[in-house]
């Protein structure tokens, strides 16, 4: 029993090493990359090992799992003076009341993606990165191979594709969100990343279709 114990910790470590590894290198492959699975609002289906590590330093960032904000952890990588100017520019393209229920969805997608995964007996481990570079790390994690950056292709990386699915239909059942607001959800996100990208001089990624 003690060798067994000991090979599934070994294959946990092995897993989280792997994810993280594949949010630092876009180049890195998974099994769908070479099959014509897509998500289900633009870009290639990531289904290789979440990179937990990179995913608690997001949550970190937010305040934690019990009060994460989106907000707050975009002024805590990016700073107050980019952020506001990227909300008011958020929401002279898509409006006021979209940008503020992408926030609102942004958050659920979180918390939610964070209670299906505590259910299923993951663990979280302690963050790694903050600031800049979790930014960074958040931008090339999210940046398919053909240099797009995909809020999709980021969620599978951060959570798994499984949950990430599962987030997305959760979003769709809640009468509160519902489905345009999973579509405006990713949609704003794929312009938010990318101009984060472009502010942080990550010239050479691509805006999305969806967006």
């Amino acid at each position: 029993m003690r060798i067994q114990r000991i090979a599934a910790a070994l294959a946990v470590v092995a897993g989280l090493i792997a994810g993280s590894a594949a949010f630092a290198d876009d180049s890195m492959s998974s099994p769908s990359m070479g099959t014509a699975q897509m998500g289900r609002f633009g870009g290639p289906v990531y289904d290789g090992a979440p990179a937990l590590a990179v995913t608690a330093s997001l949550v970190a960032a937010g305040g934690g799992a019990d009060k994460y904000s989106t907000a707050t952890a975009l002024t805590n990588m990016l700073g107050a003076d980019t952020v506001k100017a990227e909300v008011g520019k958020l929401t002279t393209q898509y409006g006021a009341a979209e940008v503020n229920t992408w926030l609102k969805t942004f958050d659920f997608a979180v918390k939610d993606a964070l209670k299906i995964a505590t259910a299923a007996g993951v663990k979280l481990p302690a963050p790694t990165l903050s600031g800049k570079a979790l930014a960074e790390t958040l931008v090339k994690a999210g940046t398919a191979p053909d240099g797009t950056f995909q809020i999709e292709y980021l969620l599978d990386k951060a959570v798994s594709h499984k949950i990430h699915v599962q987030v997305m239909d959760d979003i769709d059942a809640d009468p509160a969100l519902g489905k345009k607001a999973d579509y405006d959800y990713h949609r704003i996100s794929n312009q938010a990343f990318y101009d984060v990208a472009q502010a942080l001089g990550m010239t050479s990624v691509k805006l999305a279709a969806v967006h």
